[in-house]
């Protein structure tokens, strides 16, 4: 896919959050940030099993549903990668969606940990 990649980075989808959801990089992520703006992506395009497959087993939901019909992702804004340790990041982030006419804002901070070489989402504070 040589379409803007929808996690906003300006470069294009294959070239960026797409080279982590398939292919030989697959999973790959090599910060807390990448794999931010990847599991965003993923959202985006319903790559439920990506994002099951990047979640901390600790937390890991069972399974995940898939977007509502209508749901259109509108952005996302990094705010802020703190690297807490060489295992441990926060991504704060906001994402923006609509559904039936209505905004939405989702402010996290995010908590990640690094295993392994591969990065995961543990878990996070809503704001």
């Amino acid at each position: 896919m040589s379409a803007p990649c929808p996690c906003g980075s300006g470069a294009r989808y294959d070239a960026c959050c797409g080279r982590y959801h398939d292919g030989p990089l697959h999973l790959q992520a090599p910060t807390a940030e990448a794999l931010m703006r990847s599991r965003y992506s993923a959202f985006t395009l319903d790559l439920t099993d990506y994002l099951l497959a990047t979640w901390h087993a600790s937390t890991r939901p069972a399974r995940l549903e898939a977007n509502e019909p209508g749901l259109k992702w509108l952005g996302l804004e990094v705010r802020r990668h703190t690297v807490v340790d060489d295992r441990h990041a926060t991504v704060e982030f906001v994402a923006r969606s609509k559904l039936a006419g209505r905004a939405q804002r989702l402010h996290e901070i995010s908590r990640f940990v690094c295993e392994d070489g591969r990065w995961f989402y543990v878990d996070g504070d809503l704001s």
